[in-house]
């Protein structure tokens, strides 16, 4: 195990599940803090996603560091179970919280060199670069990941040789899971090409993050470049410019729109997820970032504009439907079925619709997630609502509750938006 950042006298918080990993992690600190001086404290985050099983694991680490004297915080997880996201969130702002109110500098995960080849595997299906391949980083700010360098068949040898006691999860036989699917299936197929497969991935994935490493560095020199110096880079630096420069999360459509914009000399601006990027002065400049979506209470007759966001909105009512319209940038009710007032926002926590067409109640967050909308534009995507919720989403369409019939009374919503370059909720692409 590596805890080479860790210092004599600090404070060290293992999360730990109450699995094999996580029993190693944990069981290996307590011995390494005693030699080394440093302290170690247990945080386990209940998922309540399994019932009775979770509650056994709860109860199980509690005993564990009862019986070891070591201090344990748990905490069960209140929201939608279903969504893996805002999960992942709240076990992760958990774990801060903890170590902030307990004075840890670290927070110390079990992640092994089976989990790195698994998520260079997830990495390589998505679709990934340099950094993702490099998979998952020893140290990332307050993160510790000690066991990159153990395999699970080290960890079930020294939980054998030390009779520590653990728990299985009973989801990680499902395949229901990408992950579970990879390591059933991927990593024994690699395993069958050469046996050392998880240790030679994890080693590589150590050179391929110094290579990023470096190319960071030579993109940190280069930030302030002029356009004509931007030009004369390498993609790859430039590529590393434009993310330090513009957002981590710029897919590869932005960036590419990004390496053209540099080379020609219209449009006179590019839209980027939360900022517009402006050529001035032989210097690729970054305009203000956009402000949040207002909050309009729409109103027949009427028109909106928001001009940060590209966006004129035009409110108008009718005594019948008419027989075509389009569904992506013109939005119609049923007037009688419209709770309150309507109001355009951005995404609220719980949003949930259910599209006329589509047959299923949708979370919002599943929808963008679905489409590969950037998590950078989700807060910009324009939902109008009543009432009761969504009625419709820009570039997704109306609620089925609000669809108009022909020859009732009808609310139409158009939204017309002027675009700068490729944009994730473009009207149509879905």
């Amino acid at each position: 195990m590596n805890i080479d950042p860790v210092q004599r006298s600090e404070r060290v918080l293992c999360a730990v599940s109450g699995g094999a990993d996580s029993m190693c992690l944990l069981a290996q600190m307590m011995v390494l803090a005693e030699q080394k001086g440093f302290t170690v404290l247990c945080a386990h985050f209940d998922h309540r996603q399994r019932g009775a099983e979770s509650r056994r694991d709860a109860e199980f680490v509690r005993a564990f560091c009862a019986e070891h004297a070591v201090a344990c915080f748990v905490e069960a997880y209140e929201g939608d179970r279903h969504d893996e996201a805002a999960l992942r969130e709240a076990r992760y702002a958990f774990l801060r919280r903890t170590a902030a109110e307990q004075g840890c500098r670290w927070i110390a995960t079990a992640h092994t060199a089976d989990d790195q080849l698994e998520t260079m595997l997830l990495n390589l299906a998505r679709g990934s670069g340099l950094r993702g391949m490099s998979g998952i980083a020893p140290v990332q700010g307050d993160l510790l990941r000690p066991m990159l360098d153990l395999t699970r068949a080290d960890v079930e040898a020294y939980l054998f040789a030390h009779q520590i006691p653990h728990v299985e999860d009973s989801t990680n036989a499902s395949d229901a899971y990408a992950r579970n699917r990879l390591r059933h299936a991927a990593v024994p197929a690699l395993q069958s090409v050469n046996a050392q497969a998880v240790r030679h991935a994890a080693e590589t994935a150590a050179l391929l993050r110094e290579d990023a490493d470096f190319l960071d560095s030579l993109a940190r020199e280069a930030m302030d470049a002029s356009l004509e110096s931007l030009r004369l880079l390498p993609r790859p630096v430039r590529a590393r410019v434009f993310r330090l420069r513009f957002g981590a999360g710029l897919t590869k459509q932005h960036i590419e729109a990004l390496h053209a914009f540099i080379l020609e000399d219209t449009p006179a601006a590019l839209d980027l997820p939360g900022v517009r990027v402006l050529r001035e002065q032989g210097r690729l400049l970054a305009a203000s970032a956009l402000p949040p979506l207002p909050e309009l209470t729409l109103a027949p007759g009427q028109t909106y504009d928001l001009p940060a966001h590209g966006f004129r909105i035009t409110v108008s009512e009718t005594d019948t439907l008419p027989e075509i319209y389009d569904s992506f940038t013109v939005y119609r009710f049923k007037s009688a079925e419209i709770r309150g007032k309507l109001t355009l926002t951005a995404r609220r926590p719980g949003d949930a619709i259910r599209i006329q067409g589509r047959g299923c109640t949708k979370r919002l967050s599943d929808l963008f997630l679905e489409a590969g909308v950037p998590v950078s534009e989700r807060d910009f995507v324009p939902v109008l609502r009543d009432d009761l919720g969504p009625a419709a989403v820009y570039g997704f369409g109306v609620a089925e509750r609000l669809t108009p019939t022909r020859g009732a009374p009808s609310i139409t919503v158009k939204m017309e938006k002027e675009r700068h370059g490729e944009s994730a909720i473009a009207p149509g692409r879905f």
